[in-house]
């Protein structure tokens, strides 16, 4: 089966383990490693809501968006890590952190500059993974 959303793997390429290279096993935990971030936002969002409402009422933003929030992030995670849809769901998880970003923009708080600086860099990964694809370790869709 093919992602209809990834990049065609020639069937002279079918991936068995024995071929797998090293930048095959590094793109799958690159992509990992972004899954986890959302899948523990989404787990934060479930088990500490309020932290999220409050977040969104200092914006003047209605706290009930933490629940699609927390839909999208567990979604996502998901679908990343297995590698499902990766192009346009890592163009859409690099917009993501970018809007989430300005929650973070506060220049008199170091930490949440911080926050701010690592949503940009989490956007610059999602948007590698948005030009790699899922790589040969994934599932795949017809």
């Amino acid at each position: 089966m093919q992602a209809s959303l990834d990049r065609k793997i020639p069937d002279a390429q079918a991936v068995t383990v024995s071929r797998l290279r090293a930048d095959d096993w590094l793109l799958l935990l690159g992509r990992l490693l972004i899954a986890a971030l959302f899948v523990g936002g989404a787990l934060q969002k479930a088990f500490d809501p309020q932290q999220v409402i409050g977040l969104l009422s200092g914006w003047h933003l209605p706290g009930l968006l933490v629940w699609p929030a927390l839909a999208y992030n567990a979604a996502a995670g998901l679908a990343l890590a297995f590698g499902v849809a990766v192009r346009p769901l890592a163009l859409s998880l690099a917009l993501y952190c970018v809007v989430t970003s300005a929650f973070h923009f506060l220049p008199g708080d170091p930490w949440q500059m911080t926050i701010f600086v690592k949503n940009w860099a989490i956007a610059g990964g999602c948007l590698a993974l948005a030009v790699a694809g899922a790589g040969r370790i994934a599932v795949r869709l017809d």
